[in-house]
Formats: structure tokens, C-alpha cells, sequence
């Protein structure tokens, strides 16, 4: 007898439908797979077995063939397991074989039967919300499907219960929609930051028009405490980001029983890893720290220990807000949409510019160090923010910094001038802006036109320069409610170039 149901299986962050047939023909009794699975895949033979048989099914002797199609199609992982052992149950008349055929059915078996959860239970349950099929999924992966709304999602605990819900003998459990809490809390806050006015009026900046930055200074001055404290600021997630963002974090297994992110992440990957942990790929293609970051923050702690050849690659990303990743069998899109935050010393001791402690580095050494990040790298950075050593008397000060909260109310009113200013350009943030639109979305005084030339000639800036800072002074300019840009708007997005003004030498 031939059963068939439907399953999926992800590349990348797109699911595809995958049809399971089921055929149990005489002969001796074995359990064949094919339609070309991987090494998990064919092990699901013995976990099958096992888990019907201590389900309390009898398992006649039947050469049972599965076959996955389509047949040019990698499959990956167990998430083929329950909806393999519900065929051969149909194949055997314990099953109605015409809903399962109208049911797809995603998990992973245990030996006793029940089922464990499964990665990339979101991109699957958004693929299917069309199709007008009900979903089977494992107990624990139900909250996450039940985010894709307008899909009617089963979650089941063991083998058993799915096979006599589908077959209707018991009733479906409910799936309670999923409620996503106002905001999240955070257990830091900018007020615990002593002094480093200049520094949280930078990032103020940068968050406001998402902006990347980098925080030199030397160590102990807060660089660290500065960009963990960033996401405190930034706007809530809208559903439209967390789905996108949640989805990412989905087929990396990273949701840890949450449904659907509340909050924006804060990735801060250590400087030995790879260009793949950065940006993603392998054999199989899966998203790197640049796409778990999307839209949050990544912050690269001592950025010049970072091997230059894995910095290199943050160039696409930062410029197009996705990851390209081709290998010879597939080609896949990771979306890296991320704020980046980075911190470095301004020479291998530390102290360059620390006038307390006098540095102990060679100029070669400097200069070396230094070189570890590239020009076209430092030009693709908006801001470039000195963080001075914190004196004595502002680390004892009783009175507490500016809270988060206030810092991000001035920020959610600079994006709400932007999204009204900006919505004919296709941007959602001063930082999207192109370059075409500059013209036009940047409008600035005299003054403030013929002081931005005066900086192009003496600073020598590039192109790049040029249009950073003028994104930078709108963002500012919408910090402080204005309709056009003015000089003191430029003057202090000028100086937020610190690396283009060579402050080192």
C-alpha cells in the first residue's frame, strides 16, 4: 500500500516542500530512504523503527521504501522522522491515508516516541500559511509556527497523539497566539556610565540615524560598557523585524523556547573567529554573527585583533545590509541589516593617548597596529568617537548618568521626522539614505555648505567621507528638530571623524 504526507526542509532562510511517499511491499522486512538524504536522514531508519514499536504499533513484516522528492534536493537533519513514521503507519491501515495526505507534518522522534524539537520551525510555517494544509509540529516548536498567523498549527508531544489526531480519534490542542510584551527589560542602563558625556552623545547619534561606529580609547575607559548598553536605546522591534529576525535566529537554533524575539539582539563575537563564523557559510550554508546581528547590534571588542582577512569581509554587508554566500551547489541570501559597534586601543600597550600613563609602543609598532584595519574598512564607519580614561572624580560622583530611557525618547522622535522625511526615498534611516538622494534629503545652509568644502580640501576626505558626514549631520540636525542642515550640525559631525583627521599622528 502507498501512503504520502508532506514535509519541508530549509536552505538558507527559505523553506521548500518536500513530498514523502511510502510504500510497504512484501519482501524482506527493511526500511529503504531515498531522494537524496544526508547521513541524519538515513539514520532516522532505526529511531522510526524504535519509536512505532514503543508506541505500542504493531510493525508488520513489510519492505517499507520512503522516497523524498524532489530527488535533486538535499535533505538535511530529523525533520523528516515523524512525518516518515506516520507514512508507514498509514501504509498499515493505523492511519487515514487521505488526511495525512492533506497534513504536513515536521519533527523529530525520540526512541520512546515522543518528539523533540526541530530548527527552522518559523520559515517553514511562513512558507505554508497559503497552502490552506494544517501544520503538525512538535509541542515545543508550537508557539514559534503559531507566529506565522493565518495557519492552522497542531502542536503534538508523541507519535501516538499525532497519528490519532490526524486520524481524528483524539482532538487537536490548541495553540495560544503568540503576545509580544510592549519591551523589554534590561538589566543595564546608560545612567550606570560615569562621565563619557562626548562618547553616549555619539552614540545617541549613531542610533538615531543607524549609524556604525567606532570607540577608540584606552583600556578601563568604558568602551565595552558603552556598546552593551546601546540596544537600551535603539527602537523597539516592530513584527515585521522580529519575524525577519526570529527567522535568522530559527534555522541557527538559537531561539532558546522563545516564539518570536522581543528584543533586538547583541552579537558580540570573540576576535579568533572566522570569516565563516562572521559572515556565514559552510558546506551547508548557514547564517554567520552579521545575520543573527540583523536588526541589532554587532559589536567587535579589539577590532584590530581580528584577523584583517576576516575584517575584509564586512565591506558587503556594511554597504548593502546582506550576505551573498555561493558555493557550487547552491547559492543562498542572508539578510545582515545590523548596527555595527566597535572598539579598539589606540596601540598595542593601550596608552597612546591616555595622558596619565605614557605609551610604551615604538612608532613602527603603532603604525603596524594600526594598519591592521583597512582605509576602505575605517571609510565604510560613520563615526570614529575618542573615549577618554574616566578621571577620579567622575567615577566616585554620587549623581547617576542620563537613563536610557531619556536617551531613547529623543531618538524615537529624531526617527519619526526621518520616516516622515524619508519615505520617498525608500529609506529607513538616514544611513540608507543613497547617494542620488543626498542632494535632496540633506539640504543644508551657506555656511554650512562652504564649511563642509573647507573640510574636503584640509582633511583631503574621500567621496565616502563626504557622504558620511552629511547623513551624520541630518541625524543630528533631526536631534535637534531642525529643517535644514547648519553649521554647528556639520562642525560636530566633522569632528565625530576622528581617523580622517589623524589624530594619531
Amino acid at each position: 500500500m502507498l501512503a504520502r504526507t508532506f514535509s519541508y526542509t530549509t536552505c538558507g532562510l527559505d523553506a521548500f516542500p518536500v513530498e514523502v511517499e511510502v510504500d510497504a511491499g512484501s519482501g524482506l522486512p527493511t526500511l529503504s530512504i531515498v531522494g537524496l538524504p544526508d547521513q541524519a536522514v538515513r539514520e532516522a531508519r532505526e529511531r522510526v523503527r524504535t519509536a512505532i514499536i514503543n508506541s505500542q504499533y504493531h510493525l508488520a513484516s513489510k519492505r517499507f521504501t520512503v522516497n523524498l522528492a524532489p530527488a535533486d534536493i538535499k535533505k538535511e537533519g530529523g525533520v523528516f522522522d515523524l512525518a516518515i513514521a506516520l507514512g508507514m503507519l498509514a501504509a498499515l491501515g493505523h492511519v487515514d491515508p487521505k488526511a495525512l495526505s492533506e497534513t504536513v507534518v515536521v519533527g523529530e522522534l525520540a526512541l520512546d516516541g515522543s518528539l523533540r524539537p526541530i530548527r527552522g520551525t518559523l520559515p517553514i510555517a511562513m512558507a505554508l500559511r497559503k497552502s490552506g494544509r494544517r501544520l503538525v509540529v512538535p509541542a515545543q516548536n508550537g508557539a514559534e509556527a503559531a507566529a506565522a498567523k493565518g495557519l492552522a498549527v497542531v502542536p503534538v508531544q508523541t507519535l501516538r497523539e499525532a497519528a490519532e489526531v490526524i486520524s481524528g480519534t483524539a482532538p487537536a490542542a490548541r495553540v495560544l497566539p503568540v503576545r509580544r510584551s510592549g519591551r523589554a527589560r534590561s538589566d543595564v542602563d546608560f545612567a550606570d556610565v560615569k562621565g563619557q558625556r562626548h562618547a553616549k552623545r555619539a552614540l545617541e547619534v549613531a542610533v538615531a540615524g543607524g549609524h556604525h561606529v567606532l570607540l577608540i580609547g584606552p583600556p578601563g575607559s568604558g568602551k565595552t560598557m558603552l556598546a552593551q548598553r546601546v540596544p537600551t536605546i535603539q527602537p523597539d522591534l516592530t513584527l515585521e523585524e522580529a519575524l525577519e529576525a526570529t527567522t535568522i535566529h530559527s534555522v541557527s537554533g538559537l531561539l532558546r523556547g522563545e516564539p518570536l524575539l522581543r528584543y533586538r539582539p547583541f552579537r558580540s563575537p570573540h576576535h579568533t573567529s572566522s570569516a565563516i563564523a562572521l559572515i556565514g557559510g559552510g558546506t551547508v550554508p548557514k547564517p554567520g554573527e552579521v545575520s543573527l546581528a540583523h536588526h541589532g547590534v554587532l559589536f567587535l571588542d579589539e577590532l584590530p585583533e581580528f584577523h584583517r582577512d576576516v575584517l575584509e569581509t564586512l565591506r558587503q554587508p556594511l554597504e548593502s545590509g546582506r550576505v551573498h554566500v555561493a558555493r557550487a551547489r547552491r547559492s543562498v541570501i542572508f539578510p545582515a541589516r545590523f548596527m555595527l559597534v566597535a572598539a579598539m586601543n589606540p596601540c598595542p600597550c593601550g596608552y597612546l593617548t591616555d595622558p596619565a600613563r605614557p605609551c610604551r609602543c615604538p612608532s613602527t609598532k603603532v603604525a603596524s597596529y594600526l594598519a591592521k584595519i583597512s582605509g576602505p574598512l575605517l571609510d565604510r564607519l560613520d563615526l570614529h568617537v575618542e573615549v577618554p580614561a574616566v578621571s577620579f572624580e567622575a567615577l566616585t560622583t554620587a549623581v547617576d548618568g542620563e537613563p536610557s530611557s531619556a536617551i531613547k525618547t529623543r531618538v524615537l522622535r529624531a526617527r519619526r521626522r526621518q520616516r516622515r522625511r524619508l519615505s520617498r526615498f525608500g529609506a529607513a534611516s538616514n544611513a540608507q539614505l543613497r547617494h542620488r538622494d543626498l542632494r535632496s534629503a540633506c539640504a543644508m545652509t551657506t555656511e554650512a555648505a562652504a564649511l563642509l568644502a573647507s573640510a574636503m580640501r584640509q582633511l583631503r576626505l574621500s567621496a565616502r567621507s563626504h557622504d558620511k558626514i552629511l547623513k551624520l549631520s541630518r541625524t543630528i540636525a533631526d536631534l535637534a528638530e531642525a529643517e535644514t542642515i547648519q553649521p554647528a550640525h556639520l562642525a560636530e559631525a566633522i569632528q565625530y571623524r576622528s581617523l580622517d583627521r589623524q589624530w594619531w599622528a
